[in-house]
């Protein structure tokens, strides 16, 4: 519900960000963020938590496209990707703080309330230290407040280079206007003529390819399912699995340090092709790891499954005609209610299908043996896990934050909100198809087709992001808008730098 929430935040917060600019937007969010907490830690029942969901998702729908924007217009070019990628890591090192945060409150009373409801203090904190901050320059420039643009560039950028980037944006805007009396200032009249501009369209077919393959790589099935992937691997303890999520969690952070250190020196583009191809490279290595597990997990033995007794082991391996060829990856996934209970002597070796109940769950580890429901034990749930930190390390740094810098810079100014809007609700949208759909597709296709699949994906987006994506390093907007108007041809490698290119 929260993603669904974020989705029409998304769209809603195009148009807010045009009409009434971006600062008013994110104060607006921190609001919905602060009231949908509240809602939630005083929830008297469960319909009344997923209203606070809801509002929680409407407002991080809204921050999630107008933050980069923000930060991005009130940044010099030099460095403008860099300050773009602290608000990567900033949700990042939010995400790792949360995790453990929330173990903190675990033991505490009223343990969901406290975690849910703490969730308003950084919305209050923005809130208030937003008040403090300025107007985007070039959205009051839009709105003719010139003079208030200039204060704003001068605390942004040094002396001598304020009077051309006032003279670019008297340039953007005077195009801009010589269009807008035919077009009118409704929302719809502004998508049909952004749709109908082709810097627009342009920027629409890279900004929505990368958001939408950010999500189809897969990233939030590892994030939101980490702990779940991780018992998939072969660690049943639920502590374990939670443990290691937390790393994955931490490798994200680190991973949005070096994109802000890399974006403005090796650029956009090219650092989100290097991404994809590590994403597939992992991706296609946890496919086989996976697939290998499942082939090698430990056989079920009938001795010891009635070893508890006829009762406790799982109907469906009493009525398979095959049992004797079952293995611990079979009695999983002969039905939900069927667990794997390891050998006592040495988990790989045969051991029993037993009904999935908590008694017979407590027999099993009564005898000191291992319980498993998501995964089997395996050799191989040391390398999977080890893939899984390498493939967010690859994510990380590209992926992770450059969809939002690319979006940031790639629209002309009128449009700019609009087009940050539609893009966040692509990624919004496939944000939800992704999650919703993962937990069925690892049923159906088991953990090493899914992620197979998600390999496929990766690579429909490196094509998409190599064709369709310019680079954006170090250019004023209006240049980016200049170039997205030429048109862009894509090469496998950068010959000429673009002084070279000035000067020819």
């Amino acid at each position: 519900m929260a993603v669904a929430g974020a989705i029409i935040g998304a769209a809603v917060g195009g148009w807010i960000n045009d009409k009434y600019g971006r600062k008013k937007s994110i104060l607006l969010a921190d609001i919905l963020f602060f009231c949908g907490a509240i809602v939630m830690c005083a929830a008297p029942a469960p319909w009344m938590i997923i209203l606070g969901r809801i509002l929680v998702g409407l407002g991080v729908g809204m921050a999630s496209m107008t933050s980069p924007l923000y930060i991005s217009e009130a940044s010099p070019a030099r460095i403008r990707g860099a300050l773009v990628s602290t608000n990567g890591l900033l949700i990042t090192g939010g995400q790792f703080l949360a995790y453990l945060i929330n173990l903190a409150f675990t033991k505490a009373p009223g343990t969901w309330r406290w975690m849910l409801g703490v969730a308003g203090v950084p919305a209050v904190v923005q809130f208030i230290l937003m008040l403090s901050l300025p107007e985007s320059p070039r959205w009051l420039y839009r709105k003719d407040k010139v003079k208030e643009a200039r204060v704003i560039l001068e605390k942004i950028y040094p002396p001598n280079e304020v009077e051309d980037e006032m003279k670019a944006l008297q340039l953007s805007i005077e195009m801009e206007k010589a269009e807008e009396g035919s077009i009118g200032d409704n929302f719809l009249s502004k998508l049909k003529s952004a749709w109908g501009n082709v810097v627009v369209r342009r920027g629409l077919y890279a900004g929505i390819a990368v958001q939408v393959a950010q999500q189809f790589v897969g990233i939030n099935t590892v994030m939101y399912y980490s702990p779940t992937i991780v018992q998939l691997a072969g660690f049943a303890s639920n502590k374990t699995a939670l443990a290691l999520s937390l790393i994955t969690s931490g490798l994200n952070a680190v991973g949005s340090i070096v994109s802000m250190f890399f974006v403005d020196r090796f650029g956009r583009r090219r650092l989100m092709i290097i991404s994809m191809f590590g994403i597939i490279v992992c991706l296609v290595a946890l496919s086989i790891m996976f697939h290998e597990a499942s082939i090698h997990s430990p056989s079920v033995s009938s001795l010891e499954s009635q070893h508890f007794g006829r009762n406790s082991t799982c109907s469906s391996f009493l009525q398979a005609p095959d049992a004797s060829s079952w293995n611990c990856m079979s009695c999983l996934k002969a039905s939900p209610h069927c667990a794997f209970c390891a050998n006592g002597d040495n988990k790989y070796h045969p051991g029993a299908c037993l009904a999935s109940t908590d008694a017979i769950r407590g027999s099993c580890r009564q005898e000191r043996r291992t319980w498993y429901t998501q995964g089997c034990p395996s050799k191989f749930g040391f390398f999977a896990v080890l893939l899984l930190g390498l493939y967010i390390i690859s994510y990380s740094p590209g992926m992770g934050t450059v969809p939002w810098i690319v979006n940031s810079e790639i629209y002309p100014l009128r449009y700019r909100g609009l087009g940050g809007g539609i893009a966040a609700v692509s990624n919004w949208a496939s944000n939800l198809i992704v999650s919703e759909t993962f937990l069925t597709l690892t049923e159906a296709l088991g953990s090493a087709g899914t992620f197979l699949l998600f390999a496929g994906f990766s690579f429909l987006g490196l094509v998409a992001i190599f064709f369709l994506v310019p680079e954006t390093k170090g250019l004023q907007f209006e240049e980016v808008e200049k170039m997205l108007e030429k048109g862009f041809k894509p090469s496998i490698c950068c010959c000429k730098k673009p002084e070279e290119e000035d000067t020819k």
